[in-house]
């Protein structure tokens, strides 16, 4: 686990078939730290590479606690055993479901139902590693564009590291870049039959994931913790 720049808890769906469909959709298996050959889906407005440019890096996952660097005078081995700890202490989520939602202009897979439970674990992360995280840089903290975020948004950066945290955490799976209505609505229809059966159904999270970031910049899924308090 040593040689990665960044370091992130996420969820990462257990393998089997939404994982699947995870990895041919972006083209990358942060399991297998491998690519993946794209699904082959007709009727999309862009390629399939030009769809999922931006999210592929990062492999299929939700967001938990953001990359960061490791503090100086820690290492990724006392990072994983309190993580791993952490879970121990973490109850299972259960979730009534996902759905195809735009956020911010990007496709995503989103909760349906009620999410409080969801996001009193996800914070609870975010607090519990946070002193594993390196302070910002200056240029980290520029590429938030602070000057367009909420009074909230800017202390919680300023606190966390991350505007999208706590108070405005929302849990997303990432399908896509940014897109223009009229490409998000056809890439929302093409892709509503290959999801439904996969995600109109409860969704247990019943693990974490430690990932790192390699020097090319693809992430890797490193350590899975079932969550079992």
């Amino acid at each position: 686990m040593e040689g990665y720049t960044r370091y992130a808890i996420y969820y990462a769906p257990e393998p089997g078939p939404l994982a699947d469909f995870g990895a041919g959709w972006l083209g990358w298996d942060a399991e297998a730290g491998l690519p993946r050959a794209h699904l082959r889906l007709q009727g999309l407005p862009l390629k399939i590479a030009e769809l999922t440019e931006t999210p592929r890096k990062y492999g299929f996952h939700a967001t938990i606690k953001p990359p960061f660097r490791l503090v100086e005078g820690s290492d990724i081995g006392v990072l994983h055993r309190s993580a791993a700890a952490l879970a121990g202490q973490l109850k299972p989520v259960l979730l009534d479901g996902l759905q195809i939602s735009r956020l911010s202009g990007f496709l995503a897979l989103t909760p349906r139902g009620d999410t409080r439970a969801l996001d009193a674990m996800a914070g609870s992360v975010v607090e519990a590693l946070d002193g594993f995280r390196a302070p910002p840089t200056r240029a980290e903290l520029d590429r938030r564009d602070p000057d367009r975020l909420s009074a909230r948004q800017r202390k919680l950066l300023d606190r966390w590291g991350y505007p999208y945290v706590m108070e405005d955490f929302r849990f997303h799976l990432t399908l896509t870049g940014p897109l223009k209505d009229a490409e998000a609505e056809r890439t929302r229809a093409v892709l509503s039959p290959v999801l439904q059966p996969l995600i109109d159904r409860p969704l247990r999270i019943a693990s974490l994931c430690l990932f790192g970031e390699a020097e090319d910049g693809r992430f890797h899924n490193l350590h899975r913790y079932t969550l079992s308090g």
